[in-house]
């Protein structure tokens, strides 16, 4: 080849490389750069034909042209490539598939060792060898600049993404932080001690308390099904309400509904929530409750000494409009007891032999404490479960939710 022609040789791989790198650096989107990579081999190198298949989740040919097959929706037969290092002739390769002999050479594209792409393709036929030889590495090059850079924009866009979610994530934990009250009573008439172990950043478990006046108070505990954001929001939405119907009614029959409706609407079937709600009238001495589909709380009580399971109620939230057998039930003459609420993070707890906590071991743990300070219930239960999980992790949210009313004390 005389200088003239290398020169215009070089001067051609030169503006080559220097459009594509120009190219990268404006941003340009990866079907834009595909479709430059696409003119430059075809236009000015006039390859004859070419399929590129690139790793982005599973193989996919990003680039195809001169062939009597169309590859786009061809799956790449990567067995037959796998020991293939460096630049290698078809006939070489055991291909099942006889459309891969079509082409001549395939050159695999590495990135700090991990395969991106395999380039088949056969070269310009009127070029001389040596002519082919510096196409070659150019192709070669230009592949490996342009995949090299898609692959930055991958990564970018999924670091994008994590920070994203990352915010999204941060913002529902303010939000869930915010649902639950910030000072619980605890005073001679009545305490009320919570302890919340959620098993992600963002939890799906919720607990609440009000006063609604001197004499009647208000709790309840509840599990939205889910996890993350939707879910967070949603509890949201639901604690919203909760506050909001409230301050209109103590009427808990009609609260359930209308919180049952909301879920119903905003949800659209795609969660639910467990929910149970509680208001003690002091004066009448008086507990009504209904349990929504959620573990059923355990009431001692410290006068009679019997022992009562709240069960009863309707189904859980948000999946039926209007609620089903929908039941409240008032528990008289209740003096001084002790009412223990939990999320099924508890009782669903495994350990090691794949046995469940259970009911039955939370509620002989609750009969032999359940006249013990609250806080060192709480502890000990926690206790008590890490012991008997032994090294098996968590696998839900966990919420525990003591009340104990002593309205003997005058």
């Amino acid at each position: 080849m005389d200088f003239k022609a290398q020169f215009q040789r070089k001067e051609l791989e030169l503006d080559a490389i220097l459009e594509i790198t120009e190219a990268i650096n404006n941003n340009m989107p990866e079907e834009s750069l595909y479709m430059m990579y696409k003119f430059t081999l075809r236009g000015t190198l006039q390859l004859e034909k070419l399929a590129l298949f690139v790793w982005d989740k599973e193989w996919a040919c990003r680039v195809n042209f001169g062939t009597s097959f169309n590859f786009s929706h061809f799956p790449l037969e990567q067995k037959a490539l796998t020991n293939i290092k460096t630049l290698t002739y078809t006939k070489d390769i055991l291909f099942e598939e006889k459309k891969f002999q079509e082409f001549q050479i395939v050159i695999p594209v590495f990135h700090k060792n991990n395969i991106l792409a395999y380039l088949f393709f056969n070269p310009n036929p009127n070029e001389t060898q040596e002519n082919t030889e510096i196409d070659t590495r150019l192709i070669e090059t230009l592949t490996n600049v342009i995949l090299v850079a898609i692959e930055n924009k991958k990564l970018v866009r999924e670091q994008i993404a994590q920070a994203g979610l990352q915010r999204e994530m941060e913002i529902a934990q303010q939000v869930q932080s915010l649902l639950f009250p910030k000072k619980l009573p605890f005073n001679k008439k009545i305490k009320i001690k919570a302890t919340y172990y959620p098993h992600h950043l963002i939890g799906g478990d919720y607990y609440d308390y009000i006063a609604i006046d001197n004499n009647k108070h208000l709790w309840c505990i509840a599990d939205v099904s889910g996890k993350g954001v939707p879910a967070a929001l949603l509890m949201s939405n639901f604690q919203a309400s909760l506050q909001t119907l409230v301050r209109q009614t103590t009427q808990l029959r009609a609260i359930v509904e209308a919180l049952n409706h909301s879920i119903y609407r905003n949800a659209q079937g795609e969660h639910f929530i467990t929910f149970f709600i509680a208001i003690y009238d002091s004066e009448v001495q008086n507990l009504t409750y209904i349990n929504a589909g959620h573990n059923p709380p355990i009431l001692f009580d410290l006068h009679t000494h019997h022992t009562h399971i709240l069960d009863t109620g309707t189904t859980v939230l948000g999946v039926f409009e209007p609620l089903p057998f929908l039941q409240e039930t008032t528990m008289n003459s209740l003096k001084n007891f002790y009412l223990f609420h939990f999320t099924d993070g508890v009782t669903e707890l495994n350990n090691l032999a794949g046995e469940q906590f259970g009911d039955d071991r939370l509620l002989d743990f609750l009969k032999n404490n359940k006249h013990t300070n609250l806080s060192d219930i709480h502890e000990a239960l926690i206790q008590k479960m890490n012991d008997f999980r032994q090294n098996v992790p968590y696998t839900d949210d966990v919420t525990l939710l003591s009340c104990r009313i002593d309205n003997e004390i005058h």
